[in-house]
């Protein structure tokens, strides 16, 4: 690929468990790519199976980038993230290797594509006096207190996002303006990427049925193994990264608060509704392109492959590699 003054990636977005890891893969593999995670827990270190986190032999096939780059106890937001990525993402094009990336955290592909809205420096006290303050009124609270100072905020926020709840309350107490006005002013316009964005989609009752195959492989791997480790490592399970779904359930069952079935159904059903979530975010972007990554796939890679090859002038798609 040829190097160009604005890094050019190819993004393949969809919900948990749809399948885009593996378009990814493929894709990367055919065209000697290499991938840039975007999801947000996958950047955290020992949490491997709850995440779905690429393979050793994965990773040994198409290098990966974003993983593994913070421990649990960490703050890691989607400005730190903007920043490894693109620094990424300008070492692969230097290379002159092409870009994939592959994630379903919406919000960080929108900062990598579109930018970000910066705003104002953490405030550790701040936010170390809202966490304990969730923890000792219940859940919940300051997604209430969120709504009564930004309700545009609150309507997008889910009530346990924590971590972006906590920020829009930091945002507003710092300049006594609400974050969603800070963005509606930024607009996301700012181009950060030439980006083509396919999305990965399947039916509701598909991938419903594909997310209970996944949360039961997901124990098969070594799930509850793996909290037991990271409660063995001192890490507090109220920490942000260790109430991620499946995690949360299925600490309960480990310390005797319900039954290994009723945990397992708990764990799919937060994994739908997460999945719901991201589908209704990467929906409302109307440069995403939609494909079923099984009954469109020559479709999908072959839009794939018409992209990445325009930058080269000799490139056709006759001479693609072929990804079937």
């Amino acid at each position: 690929m040829t190097t160009a003054s604005t890094p050019r990636a190819l993004v393949i977005v969809g919900p948990t468990a749809v399948g885009k890891s593996v378009v990814a893969m493929t894709i990367a593999s055919a065209i000697d790519g290499e991938i840039v995670s975007a999801d947000s827990r996958q950047v955290y270190r020992y949490l491997d199976f709850g995440t779905a986190k690429p393979t050793p032999a994965e990773r040994a096939r198409v290098p990966h980038h974003l993983l593994d780059v913070a421990d649990p106890d960490e703050w890691f937001d989607v400005a730190r993230y903007r920043r490894l990525a693109l620094a990424a993402i300008a070492d692969i094009t230097e290379r002159r290797r092409p870009v994939v990336i592959c994630g379903g955290t919406g919000l960080y592909v929108r900062a990598l594509v579109h930018g970000l809205f910066a705003g104002p420096a953490a405030v550790p006290e701040l936010r170390a006096e809202l966490y304990n303050l969730e923890r000792e009124r219940g859940a919940g609270t300051l997604h209430s207190r969120l709504a009564e100072v930004d309700a545009a905020s609150a309507a997008r926020l889910h009530p346990r996002d924590l971590v972006r709840i906590v920020r829009a309350l930091e945002v507003r107490e710092v300049t006594g303006r609400p974050i969603s006005a800070w963005q509606e002013d930024h607009g996301f316009g700012e181009r950060g990427l030439d980006a083509l964005i396919l999305g990965c989609s399947r039916p509701r009752a598909e991938l419903a049925g594909r997310i209970m195959d996944r949360c039961r492989a997901m124990l098969d791997d070594g799930l509850l193994g793996e909290i037991q480790s990271l409660e063995a490592r001192g890490y507090s399970d109220r920490l942000p990264p260790l109430r991620s779904v499946g995690y949360r359930e299925m600490r309960a069952y480990l310390h005797g608060e319900t039954t290994y079935e009723d945990a397992l159904h708990a764990f799919a059903r937060a994994t739908r509704r997460l999945a719901k979530r991201q589908c209704a975010w990467f929906r409302r972007d109307p440069a995403v392109q939609w494909f079923h990554p099984d009954l469109e796939r020559a479709a999908l890679f072959g839009r794939a492959l018409d992209w990445l090859a325009q930058p080269c002038a000799a490139a056709s798609s006759s001479n693609a590699p072929s990804l079937r």
